[in-house]
């Protein structure tokens, strides 16, 4: 199997999976201080970012 549909598959089903568990601590932090809401929904916004060009890194690169 070529590198591109894989990386597609694992990241769709991981984004699938982090955007459940954020909505799952959304939930509880929701109900928090405003001031333990903003670095949550920032962090949880740019968190996905790391392991998604990591995977898009390795589904670039060239087989030698």
């Amino acid at each position: 199997m070529s590198r591109t549909p894989l990386a597609l598959l694992i990241g769709f089903i991981g984004l699938l999976l982090y955007l459940g568990a954020v909505l799952w601590l959304g939930d509880y932090v929701q109900q928090l201080h405003w001031a333990v809401q903003v670095p949550f929904y920032v962090a949880a916004g740019i968190a996905w970012a790391f392991p998604t060009r990591a995977l898009i890194l390795w589904a670039a690169r060239v087989r030698r």
